[in-house]
């Protein structure tokens, strides 16, 4: 008689409850290694109009609110959050003019935090 082949008879709901917490933890360490690793080749990236308020933040670790001023956005609550083009749409202005925006807001951030 097998160790496993004994634990599965005398301890079944032991055994299973062990197995899904070993698959939530890896699935977890798995998450975590795949964030890591994207966040840290995606630093200081360029500004692009796909991106959103709270990417932007992120790659240039500055609080969301920084961007958010600087485009005059309130805190999204609920629904996909904007890109920097479909905000550029709905006031009819060019994306460079935002970028422009959040690039200077991200400058004065920085030079206050040193």
């Amino acid at each position: 008689m097998s160790r496993l082949g004994h634990l599965w008879r005398e301890h079944r709901l032991l055994l299973a409850a062990t197995v899904v917490a070993l698959a939530v933890t890896l699935f977890f360490a798995v998450r975590l290694a795949v964030f890591a690793l994207y966040w840290s080749e995606h630093r200081d990236e360029a500004i692009a109009g796909w991106m959103t308020p709270r990417y932007i933040a992120h790659s240039w670790d500055v609080p969301p609110e920084v961007i958010g001023e600087a485009l005059g956005l309130e805190p999204v609550q609920s629904g996909r959050p904007p890109t920097l083009e479909r905000v550029a749409a709905e006031r009819g202005v060019p994306v460079t003019e935002l970028e422009a925006a959040v690039e200077a807001a991200i400058a004065r951030y920085r030079a206050e935090r040193q």
